[in-house]
């Protein structure tokens, strides 16, 4: 049984990068899509309407990865235990992706 301490240094740096940008381009996707089909923006969302979106969405989204990676942290003792492990990080990305698309679109798209 390892402690909590060993499983924090096993992590690999380049592993938990990848899965940082794999989150990122999940989310600069889905934002680009929206942006890419609204089309023609008002007026009033001024001329740089879609800065917000582009930065907040895939950060958003890249910490809802790391959150779902990190649930490697925790080493339940059963099998259900880690199968309930997987499928709340599973469930948890969605739910980051869309606050960081509700988040991003907030005054312009979705006012």
């Amino acid at each position: 049984m390892t402690t909590f301490k060993q499983r924090i240094q096993t992590l690999q740096p380049k592993s938990i990068f990848r899965h940082l940008v794999a989150g990122w381009a999940i989310g600069m996707v889905v934002v680009s899509f929206f942006i890419l089909t609204a089309d023609s923006p008002h007026p009033e969302w001024g001329a740089f309407w879609m800065v917000r979106p582009l930065i907040l969405t895939p950060l958003i989204s890249a910490t809802g990865m790391l959150a779902f990676f990190l649930r490697s942290l925790a080493e339940p003792k059963s099998k259900i235990g880690n199968t309930l492990l997987f499928f709340s990080g599973l469930m948890l990305y969605p739910i980051a992706l869309r606050v960081g698309i509700v988040l991003g679109f907030d005054g312009t798209m979705w006012n």
